[in-house]
């Protein structure tokens, strides 16, 4: 059972863990405490709870036990039973149940006793039992029980001692301290260093929380400081000056700054976020500690290096300072071995990357950036590939070629895993896009790329087909080489996708007879013996064939089951197999793929076309164009014959047969739109993706370069959003932040406006108890905040939230209870982990006891709070080959039918899209224009990783008039049933437009 409510989020969540166990601040081997526990300054508290830090495992089937048989066994039993039944009386009170008999009991029997794993029981005890009555005056008991706390505080055992020190930091009663001061103060001086550790932690909590009990604090741990040797110790007791005097720590760091890298990691890192923070609030004091930043970046330890880069580059912008932050992130990237850690640290790099100051200084750090292409985890590559292309330039642009060249001929010698054929195609993709922009490069480029068009790997050769297409259209004085290779490894492709697209742009690009010829050689080549159908019948009926050769195949010895040898003799037929002969071209129309039967025909349809023109000789200009028509004749002959697996299809017959007739009449006409519509069909493409990118790549540009105009506003920094203040932002705190589950980025913006938004009334204003909740989800639980109001002139007592979920969710603890005074109000806090993307709801009431009444408990109902699938839902992009696969592989659907008052076909894909939080991949000039129905693909990426497509197919009904609304069908595709019918749902409560 959880005894706070802590927020485990997943990617970012452990971005923000990472980054605190980078800085150091949960070192156990050390004995430190976690953050909240040791040194959370004052005012640092976030939405979410403090970090639990107990952990108590229920049986859930166990009956609760009685009051009487639990104080039994706490006066009479062995110690076995006493500590079951203090576990007993801990998880009973932790439900809710007071139990106020049983303290003096425990006082008196378990109290004195030297058990470890009791006096472990009592601190959990001591912490949660009540220790005041009603009207908040100390329990009279507890002054047994402080003197207990004393003699623990002066136990031979330093762990007994550390450990009442450590639960002395949760007491928050002055009157139960202030006897113990003498004593806290005599652990200081303890032989070990685990005492004297949470001595310093005890003193600091104390004096942050009753700050009159230990006036002489900082004093105090600064003298414990200077002469103390301990590493960890140092550390607590320099985090505690760092909040409660920093002249102090400073006036320490000054007299030690030259000995700083001799120091333990856990001090350095604590001496990093005091520098961070000094010259965070006042700027001038930089010049005086850039030294030592700059020396820390060559620690030993990891975590302390990166803390050091990260201060550095906002100390300075200088170039020197920049590289030696960038170059210290590149080193651990390369010599960390978890990929999470690697992750983030190239996160810190794209950062820098998007201060224009400092993207030429990375630009001469590329090579060493690509040295990260070593790790084999695929997102890591990924990232190391775009932020390479990003700062890719003329200088460097030959360099990062050559070694993407070295990688791609890497992973044809690479043994095959799961993630080279995705790798070998984010290097396509790399080496496609420096082409593009670096158009010098690509005759470097495209002998290496073209050897992948035979790679079995359709989609890395998809991507190389694609490249090839647009360099032959854009590099005119490229189109020799690229005709050569591809002449070449025309022969080798082994899926008929490729070799349609392969076929295209021979038919396309050859301009020479010599080329044209070749590529009939090729295609005759790749077709086999023609006529097709009676090569095939005689292959099948095995006539033409030289007689079979008959060998005598070695005897080989065999065992009876008797277990004797015997020997068998056989005589082995030699005849080939049927299908691993067939050339390719042929085999691919055996399985009756005859679309590829029409690209043959088209492609040779321009061939022949462009021969006639070049060719002087009628002679051979008839013989070309019988041969390409007795080709395309003998393909329909086999189509429309039973010996393919499927028969061809009616629109592949007309093309072959429309192909037919123009070879037949050869007229100017045809000729120009076969031979040169085709290619403007393409430039035409290619130029509107190319301004495409240069207007993205442009509003990036815009969005980089930040102007500040002579009108603009004043930004006054108390009164801005934290997203508006990132450069004075501290980072040491965002860190943390993080890792405790603040990861609302969304909320950042106007954190005022988005909590107003999420409020969720529960009851109503005349309820005795009047309840709303803020609703904070994150990524895996979402943190109710339900703020009760008491409006009666009564004290309610055992005020109790209780919930239930419906759904995919799970309340992960019941809320304690709380007393309210008249009109007295307060804040429960309950988490609800969540495990998948779906819609859910969480309902319960608030029972309550009115004192000095005989009634029964008083229930007030809530109101149901619907957790919205949009939290979980955010915008992605794919490309149209990858939305293809995952449109065929998932296997939910959910087909929705329009029902909606919108009349306009646009607006209601806008509506959608707004309404549902997915991305349009369909291009907006292929949404253009009116023609009375529309098709779109959309697309979304849940915060756990699951995919959500969908397809709008819907049309404008013309003949019902200008004011009929939008029909048609909304196909949603998801991986799990629970997303697709989520989204469906959505889709449905949102497709009217409401009319405000």
């Amino acid at each position: 059972m959880n005894l706070t409510a802590t927020s485990q989020n997943c990617k970012e969540i452990a971005k923000g863990v990472i980054e605190a166990i980078f800085k150091g601040i949960a070192n156990t081997e050390h004995g430190s405490l976690s953050p909240k526990e040791e040194v959370d300054p004052p005012g640092t508290m976030t939405a979410a709870e403090n970090v639990c830090y107990t952990l108590i495992n229920v049986p859930n089937d166990s009956e609760p036990p009685t009051e009487i048989s639990l104080k039994a066994d706490l006066e009479k039993g062995e110690i076995k039973a006493k500590t079951e039944a203090l576990k007993k009386v801990i998880i009973m009170i932790l439900n809710g149940e007071k139990l106020p008999g049983l303290l003096m009991t425990i006082i008196r029997f378990v109290l004195p006793l030297q058990d470890h794993t009791i006096k472990k029981l009592l601190l959990i005890f001591w912490e949660i039992v009540p220790k005041t009555m009603p009207d908040g005056k100390l329990l009279q008991e507890m002054i047994l029980v402080c003197d207990a706390y004393r003699k623990d505080l002066q136990h031979p055992n330093e762990f007994i001692r550390g450990s009442t020190l450590r639960f002395l930091c949760k007491l928050k009663e002055a009157e139960l301290l202030e006897p113990l001061m003498p004593a806290i103060r005599a652990c200081l001086e303890h032989r070990h260093s685990y005492v004297r550790r949470n001595a310093v932690l005890a003193i600091y909590t104390i004096y942050r929380n009753f700050e009159n009990l230990i006036p002489d604090a900082p004093v105090l741990i600064h003298d414990f400081l200077v002469n103390e040797k301990d590493a960890s110790c140092k550390r607590n007791a320099f985090m505690m000056l760092i909040h409660a005097d920093q002249d102090r720590a400073l006036d320490y760091l000054s007299t030690c700054i030259d000995q700083v890298h001799t120091f333990g990691d856990i001090l350095q890192l604590v001496i990093v976020e005091l520098i961070y923070k000094v010259c965070h609030a006042n700027p001038s004091e930089r010049a005086r500690f850039i030294r030592c930043i700059y020396n820390l970046l060559q620690s030993s330890s990891p975590a302390v290096k990166y803390e050091a880069a990260g201060t550095l580059v906002t100390l300075s912008s200088a170039p020197t300072a920049v590289k030696a932050a960038a170059q210290c992130y590149i080193d651990l990237i390369i010599k960390e071995s978890d990929n999470n850690v690697k992750l983030i640290v190239l996160d810190r790099l794209i950062e820098l990357k998007e201060q224009p100051a400092h993207e030429r200084v990375l630009q001469d750090l590329v090579m060493d950036i690509l040295r990260v292409l070593t790790t084999p985890d695929l997102e890591v590559r990924k990232k190391t590939l775009q932020l390479a292309l990003d700062l890719v330039s003329s200088r460097n642009v030959e360099e990062l070629v050559i070694v993407l060249k070295k990688e791609v001929i890497k992973t044809n010698n690479v043994t095959e895993h799961e993630d080279t054929d995705k790798y070998r195609q984010l290097l396509v993709r790399t080496l496609h896009s420096c082409s593009v922009r670096f158009p010098d490069m690509a005759a470097n480029v495209i002998p290496v790329l073209m050897e992948f068009l035979s790679d079995s790997n359709e989609a890395a050769a998809a991507d190389v087909l694609e490249f090839v297409r647009e360099a032959i259209q854009r590099f005119d004085h490229l189109r020799p080489l690229i005709i050569e290779k591809m002449l070449e490894v025309f022969h080798a492709i082994k899926t008929v996708k490729i070799y349609r697209g392969a076929l295209w742009i021979l038919g396309e690009y050859c301009s020479t007879k010599e080329d044209i010829q070749s590529v009939m050689t090729e295609v005759r080549r790749s077709l086999g013996e023609i006529p097709i159908v009676e090569s095939e019948i005689k292959r099948e009926t095995g006539e033409g064939r030289p007689e079979e050769e008959v060998t005598a195949a070695p005897a080989p010895k065999l065992v009876t089951e008797m277990g004797t040898y015997v020997t068998q003799s056989a005589l082995s037929s030699s005849r080939p197999k049927k299908e691993e002969d067939r050339p390719p071209l042929r085999g691919f129309l055996m399985d009756g793929d005859f679309y590829v039967a029409a690209s043959l025909a088209t492609t040779l349809t321009k061939v022949a076309l462009r021969y006639v023109a070049l060719a002087q000789e009628q002679r051979k200009q008839n013989s070309f164009v019988a041969e390409s028509m007795l080709i395309m004749a003998t393909v329909l002959h086999l189509g429309k014959s039973s010996l393919p697996k499927k028969p061809i299809t009616d629109d592949d017959v007309d093309r072959i047969s429309l192909c037919l007739k123009v070879l037949s009449e050869c007229s100017p006409l045809m000729n120009d739109i076969f031979n040169k519509e085709c290619r403007k069909s393409l430039s035409h493409m290619l130029t509107v993706r190319l301004e495409e990118e240069k207007i993205s790549q442009k509003k990036e540009s815009e969005k980089r370069n930040v102007t500040v105009q002579a009108d603009d506003p004043i930004s006054f920094m108390q009164l801005t959003a934290k997203s508006e203040t990132s450069s004075k932002e501290d980072q040491f705190q965002l860190s943390l932040l993080a890792a405790m589950g603040n990861t609302q980025r969304k909320e950042a913006a106007d954190p005022l406006a988005t909590k107003l938004n999420k409020v969720t009334q529960l009851t109503g204003f005349s309820d005795p108890v009047y309840a709303e909740a803020y609703v904070h989800v994150n990524q895996y639980d979402i943190v109710l905040d339900v703020l009760v109001v008491n409006q009666t002139s009564d004290t309610l007592q055992n005020c109790t939230l209780e919930l239930a979920t419906l759904g995919d969710l799970k309340l992960v603890e019941k809320p304690s209870p709380l007393t309210l005074a008249p009109h007295d109000f307060a804040n429960i806090k309950a988490n609800v982990k969540v495990a998948s993307t779906e819609n859910g709801i969480i309902f319960g009431n608030i029972v309550y006891d009115v004192s000095g009444a005989a009634s029964d408990r008083n229930c007030v109902v809530l109101s149901d709070i619907h957790i919205d699938i949009m939290d979980y839902i955010q915008p992605a992009s794919c490309t149209d080959a990858e939305f293809r696969q995952m449109w065929a592989e998932f296997e939910w659907e959910n087909k929705v039918t329009v029902n909606t008052n919108i009349t306009d076909l646009n607006e209601y894909l806008r509506h959608i899209l707004g309404s549902t939080n997915m991305k349009c991949l369909t291009p907006e000039k292929a949404l253009s224009g009116f023609c009375g129905f529309m098709a779109a693909n959309l697309y979304a990426r849940s915060i756990f990783g699951e995919d959500a497509l969908a397809n709008v197919s819907i049309e404008k009904p013309v003949h019902l008039g200008p004011d009929a609304p939008v029909n048609g069908h909304i196909r949603i595709r998801a991986k799990s049933q629970g997303m697709a019918l989520s989204l469906g749902d959505k889709i449905n409560l949102s497709q009217k437009k409401s009319h405000m």
